[in-house]
């Protein structure tokens, strides 16, 4: 596999190699790989729990367990308010 990379990171690889953090260029190929993998990961993760999180919101309304808009935004300003006094502490 030949891969070309922009004049910028090649410096980037060859300066974390000088570095003495990697051995080769390759192990400084693959970590950024493994990094790109775990990422994927916890992106598809975060989208599964979305994607059950709002299932049980539909079967929630389709039982007619819902919340009017007003109260929604209600509550989202008060717990918006609360994180900020607590930042502020």
């Amino acid at each position: 596999m030949n891969i070309s990379f922009t004049p910028e990171l090649e410096l980037f690889i060859q300066s974390q190699v000088a570095s003495g953090k990697y051995a080769s260029t390759e192990e400084v190929i693959v970590a950024g790989i493994k990094l790109l993998e775990e990422r994927e990961s916890i992106y598809q993760g975060r989208f599964e729990e979305l994607q059950r999180e709002i299932m049980i919101g539909v079967e929630a309304s389709e039982r007619g367990e819902v919340i009017d808009a007003q109260t929604v935004f209600h509550q989202l300003e008060q717990k918006l308010q609360q994180r900020r006094q607590q930042a502020g502490e």
